[in-house]
């Protein structure tokens, strides 16, 4: 058991992929902190609802292992700091964290409100920001106290929405490309102190993406491609102590297949031939340049989107 003694907190674990991560993340032995966004809601006789958190503990619970539920919005800096001392409070150490927590808010650039775009940068980039920071401040003080590295890993969730620029979620979009940035500066930031900061892009079939692979059908028998189980031995896997070389990187997965994004290049160099450049010479070298290029593509890395398992 790759996990046993270590302390886990997994965000928006109450369905999908938080929830199927939990259970991988419990089954190699870790204590688990479920976190899912939600109050419990009472009945007549006064008696507190199941709430997605608390079937998750369930679930981790009835095949022996242990786990507490959090139901706290992590996107509220206080709250995200009370999940952190939960771990901290009932298991002595906290030692992963995988921040999935998410939601969506889909539609085309100009017809998306304020509170579209705020709502998803909130829970997406800023809940990841929020237990990054409290996960961080608590290894740094361990290392600090200890006089050396700690354990220490975290998994962000980012998106292939990001790599290959989704057109009707510009919010989600920029949200996981965000979370990138955040990844690879905590992986730099955090690596003196013994933590591991990489980040996935997911496949899956979820609540939140029902919208999404609606026109996907699930296979008759065997295991769906965009199952969540396919996604959670990933995760697993970069919270062990086999990964302690694997840090600031990038994968996408699902459906049986993991791929490893490289970082960007420079594709191309360009240098004045006076002191400074002029919109004229810009227009000699780029216009050309662009005129000629295999593709026309822009940034955005849409081939992603064509990766499947062999």
């Amino acid at each position: 058991m790759l996990l046993r003694g270590r302390t886990a907190i997994v965000t928006g674990a109450g369905r999908g992929l938080g929830r199927a991560e939990a259970l991988e993340l419990a089954r190699l032995g870790a204590r688990v902190v479920v976190n899912d966004f939600g109050s419990p809601s009472r009945d007549g006789s006064g008696e507190a609802s199941a709430t997605p958190a608390r079937r998750t503990v369930a679930a981790i619970e009835a095949e022996g292992g242990t786990a507490v539920a959090h139901h706290g919005d992590v996107a509220d800096f206080e709250q995200a700091r009370e999940l952190v001392q939960l771990a901290v409070g009932t298991y002595g150490r906290l030692d992963i964290l995988v921040n999935n927590a998410g939601i969506l808010r889909d539609r085309m650039v100009f017809s998306m409100t304020e509170d579209e775009w705020d709502s998803v940068i909130r829970v997406h980039l800023k809940g990841h920001f929020n237990t990054t920071h409290f996960a961080a401040a608590h290894w740094r003080e361990r290392s600090k106290e200890a006089g050396h590295p700690v354990y220490g890993r975290i998994v962000n969730t980012s998106s292939e929405a990001f790599l290959a620029g989704s057109p009707g979620q510009p919010n989600y979009a920029a949200a996981k490309g965000g979370i990138i940035g955040l990844t690879t500066s905590t992986a730099t930031a955090l690596a003196k102190y013994g933590v591991r900061a990489n980040a996935i892009c997911p496949r899956a079939r979820t609540r939140m993406t029902d919208d999404v692979f609606a026109g996907v059908p699930a296979p008759g028998e065997g295991l769906d491609p965009l199952a969540a189980e396919h996604v959670s031995p990933l995760v697993a896997y970069l919270a062990s102590p086999p990964a302690d070389g694997v840090n600031g990187q990038v994968f996408v997965v699902h459906g049986g297949m993991v791929a490893v994004v490289s970082s960007p290049r420079v594709e191309a160099r360009f240098d004045t031939a006076k002191e400074a450049f002029g919109v004229e010479e810009l227009d000699g070298l780029l216009t050309p340049y662009y005129a000629e290029r295999a593709g026309g593509g822009g940034f955005a890395m849409t081939d992603v989107l064509s990766l499947r398992h062999e």
